[in-house]
């Protein structure tokens, strides 16, 4: 489903992108001067700056593929369902279709009658699927924004490191970084760790 896959890919990258506000004490905003004074200066050279690739973590976060395989089912239940009901509603339409010109003026309203909130009803179950869905899905990665957000916490404050970035083929907002700043096995390593042993504390 469109909805859930690009709030998925939200989720990801503002996680990444807010473990970076969370570390450390350092002011928040310089001025554009500033800024490249800093980038020019060699004092810069002790900032540690390092970057994830945010495709490989939501093609290898265990947690996140759950989550992602558990909605596709609600997904797919939900269609199903309507359809079914959707295929039945058709049926009655044209078994009426069949046989309203056989039936009296006051059997036909009632039908008609009865067809319409049928259809009506139809029109709500699709909606409230769609609503119900929705909440899932915000819930569902609001949870998991929250263990990569937390994990990263962690993470860079043990390493040291002042800023990570994001990186995502669909959305580049990093458009070329080198490669021993990528960080993304380490990353997907101790969050599938993670995600194993809180599980293994459920059991």
């Amino acid at each position: 489903m469109n909805t859930w896959t690009k709030l998925a890919t939200t989720v990801v990258a503002a996680a990444l992108l807010a473990s970076c506000n969370q570390n450390g004490d350092k002011k928040a905003t310089t001025s554009t001067n500033d800024s490249t004074a800093l980038a020019s200066s060699p004092s810069a050279t002790t900032e540690k700056i390092v970057y994830v690739n945010s495709d490989t973590l939501a093609e290898k976060y265990e947690y996140y593929k759950e989550i992602r395989t558990k909605l596709e089912s609600k997904v797919k239940k939900a269609q199903t369902d309507l359809q079914s009901k959707g295929q039945a509603f058709q049926r009655e339409v044209a078994d009426y279709q069949q046989k309203m010109n056989t039936m009296s003026a006051s059997e036909r309203q009632a039908t008609e009658e009865r067809l319409a909130r049928k259809q009506d009803e139809l029109g709500r179950l699709d909606q409230n699927a769609s609503s119900s869905l929705a909440q899932d899905e915000a819930t569902e990665f609001g949870n998991v924004y929250t263990a990569i957000t937390e994990y990263l916490k962690k993470h860079a404050s043990e390493h040291g490191y002042t800023l990570v970035l994001t990186y995502s083929q669909k959305n580049p907002s990093v458009l070329y970084a080198d490669s021993k700043l990528d960080i993304t096995k380490q990353v997907v390593d101790g969050l599938n760790a993670d995600y194993k042993k809180k599980n293994a504390d459920k059991k």
